[in-house]
């Protein structure tokens, strides 16, 4: 898989595996992005998005409520902190790719990462979660 076939998404355990959402969902135009924490900083993490909303183990919400949460919550655990944003043009069920950007494949996990992202997504009606997100992120 690609880049743009498999995405994301850490469930305890569920790496970015999660983030083949475009082929789990109907939804279309969603892509992967990757919040990168400046040197010497934690906070690295990957979603889906399609520019106005974002998708990652805690669901859907606005990708502006996601990215602030992620700053907040990284900036009052580590002064200084700040970070990049990126699409994401790797394959993210590659464990080399993903061990070169410190992160781990999911073979790495304990049991069967992919299949536990693949239950995962099955349990969300995808169509219905992103419109209420997005209603919410329009109002």
């Amino acid at each position: 898989m690609g880049a743009a076939g498999s995405h994301l998404l850490r469930l305890r355990g569920v790496p970015h595996s999660c983030g083949y959402l475009p082929q789990a969902s109907p939804l279309k135009g969603f892509f992967a992005e990757r919040i990168i924490p400046a040197e010497n900083f934690s906070g690295n993490h990957v979603y889906v998005t399609n520019g106005a909303i974002t998708f990652d183990h805690h669901g859907y919400s606005s990708r502006e409520r996601l990215l602030q949460h992620h700053r907040k919550g990284w900036a009052a655990h580590s002064a200084g902190w700040h970070c990049t944003i990126e699409k994401v043009d790797f394959d993210l069920l590659d464990t080399a790719e993903l061990n070169q950007r410190k992160m781990l494949g999911p073979d790495q996990y304990h049991y069967d990462a992919v299949l536990r992202a693949r239950r995962f997504l099955q349990r969300i009606d995808h169509a219905e979660a992103a419109e209420r997100a997005l209603r919410i992120a329009t109002a």
